[in-house]
């Protein structure tokens, strides 16, 4: 995990529709940066439903969400489809801002030790510094969290 106060990693990653979009372009709002493991998965579903939930909340306080996982953009609209997510999902195939976060970590389950994405999330100020950073949060209350936080 990254540390607090030091500059957020730049990335140019597409959209759920295909468009690009970099961490510059949201200088100057606060922005709520959440990787997660899979979409239409359990928990996943839950941290992205809660935060869509509480997105005009986020909005009033002008911070943004992006969700961030290696998924494809075309399971990112299924996902945002599926849940009526009205929030900004990241395609990162190539692990790009994944890595760059360091959030692509060794995980082991029944057993078997794989890599993959340690679900963290980084609450980031308008002038792009990593104020804050929770890894390993549980996906019902993280989007509640975050909203305390900003």
């Amino acid at each position: 995990m990254l540390q607090t106060g030091i500059k957020a990693p730049s990335f140019t990653l597409l959209d759920q529709d295909g468009n690009p979009h970099s961490l510059n372009d949201y200088l100057g709002k606060k922005i709520i940066l959440y990787f997660y493991p899979k979409d239409n998965t359990s928990g996943c579903t839950k941290q992205a439903c809660n935060f869509a939930e509480l997105r005009p909340q986020f909005t009033e306080k002008n911070a943004v969400i992006l969700g961030v996982s290696k998924d494809s953009v075309a399971s990112h609209k299924k996902f945002q489809e599926k849940f009526h997510l009205n929030f900004t999902l990241l395609s990162d195939p190539d692990l790009e801002a994944i890595k760059a976060y360091d959030v692509w970590q060794k995980k082991s389950m029944y057993g078997r030790e794989y890599y993959g994405v340690v679900r963290t999330t980084y609450l980031i100020n308008e002038e792009g510094i990593i104020e804050k950073a929770f890894a390993k949060v549980n996906p019902t209350n993280n989007p509640g969290d975050m909203l305390k936080e900003i």
